[in-house]
């Protein structure tokens, strides 16, 4: 049986300009992991088109709140809309259905001539009317129930994705403190890691936006010390990511550099073990990636050299190990010789480092 490709998700600007090219002729359906900002995001690209947002949450509502209550007008039953869902004045907004795949079957029931006609029994939406739902995915372990071949079939579904550069240009122009964003800048994975099993906190974007918030708030308070820091991070965060970025704040993580640069200047590497192994880890990754220089800038190999020369053995086997062709690429030569010499114990005279080519 041929496995099914994975859906094309989009990030949440590419996701605005859908958004406005498509919510007034069709619904639109977000789906994503929690905490990535779906809600602000709606509300941005409403704004920008002057449009009131009204929301709905799923798992808040009955049927009646979307098809209204019946009313008797002369011998007939008329159903009377829900005024969030009608106003009294015609003019276009933009209804929000949040956390619909969370809504009992009878709710999302009574979605769907709204979602495929922008019909509430006898009564359409205003000309010009945005319908906008979102929601998680079943497999992010929280509140989820089967959406109906019926409603999806109503439904532009967008899967979304968290894009890190987007963030991290979001995070600087919303006053995101600089020590998150150069947590997150060097250890990427941590933005969004998978919902865990066990109820606890883990990281999001949400959750990071949140954290800068409270620690601000804290230091504002002249109440940030090590334990308060702690007991913040470890609130909001994956708990492996709460401990690192503590154990980095203490180190002066906002003033820590790209990778690169300490390979350029050894004057620069930090003086402390945590720091240090920090260090290790980012540039095994970005030589692993080929991303230890900016795109067209060239290390070096006597930097190379006088790098691995500066960080000490410990530190340099530990950046050597599995990449040594890597490393080789780069021009290191005599000094990873020289540590694989004494680590393996080999008493022979080693050839000099093999040069690898650039693919």
């Amino acid at each position: 049986m041929t496995p099914t490709a994975p859906p094309q998700s989009v990030t949440l600007s590419q996701a605005k300009e859908l958004i406005r090219c498509l919510a007034d002729a069709e619904s639109v359906l977000l789906l994503s992991p929690p905490g990535v900002g779906k809600s602000e995001m709606v509300r941005q690209v409403a704004a920008g088109a002057g449009l009131e947002v009204r929301s709905l949450l799923g798992t808040q509502i009955a049927p009646e709140d979307v098809s209204g209550v019946p009313k008797v007008v002369g011998s007939r039953a008329v159903f009377c809309p829900p005024r969030l869902l009608l106003p009294g004045d015609d003019k276009p907004f933009c209804l929000f259905l949040d956390e619909l795949p969370a809504a009992p079957p009878e709710v999302q029931k009574a979605f769907y001539s709204l979602l495929l006609e922008r019909r509430i029994g006898e009564y359409r939406l205003p000309p010009g009317t945005w319908v906008v739902a979102a929601g998680n995915r079943s497999e992010d372990r929280v509140l989820v129930r089967t959406l109906s071949s019926a409603l999806l079939n109503r439904v532009f579904v967008i899967p979304l994705r968290v894009d890190r550069d987007e963030w991290q240009t979001w995070a600087e122009a919303n006053g995101i403190r600089a020590d998150v964003r150069a947590f997150v800048r060097f250890v990427p994975q941590s933005l969004q890691r998978p919902a865990p099993p066990d109820p606890v906190p883990f990281s999001t974007p949400r959750a990071w936006a949140l954290l800068s918030r409270d620690l601000d708030l804290a230091e504002a308070a002249g109440k940030l010390g090590t334990d308060e820091r702690r007991a913040l991070a470890f609130g909001r965060l994956a708990p492996h990511d709460a401990g690192l970025f503590c154990a980095l704040c203490e180190e002066g993580l906002a003033e820590m550099r790209p990778a690169g640069e300490y390979v350029t200047d050894p004057a620069l590497l930090p003086r402390t073990d945590t720091a240090m192994w920090f260090l290790v880890s980012r540039t095994r990754h970005a030589v692993a990636n080929d991303e230890l220089a900016p795109r067209g800038v060239r290390i070096a190999p006597a930097q190379v050299n006088a790098f691995l020369a500066a960080v000490g053995e410990e530190f340099r086997f530990a950046l050597l190990l599995d990449h040594v062709e890597k490393w080789a690429e780069l021009g290191a030569s005599e000094v990873m010789l020289s540590t694989l010499r004494d680590v393996t114990g080999l008493e022979t005279e080693m050839p000099n480092a093999p040069s690898i080519p650039r693919q």
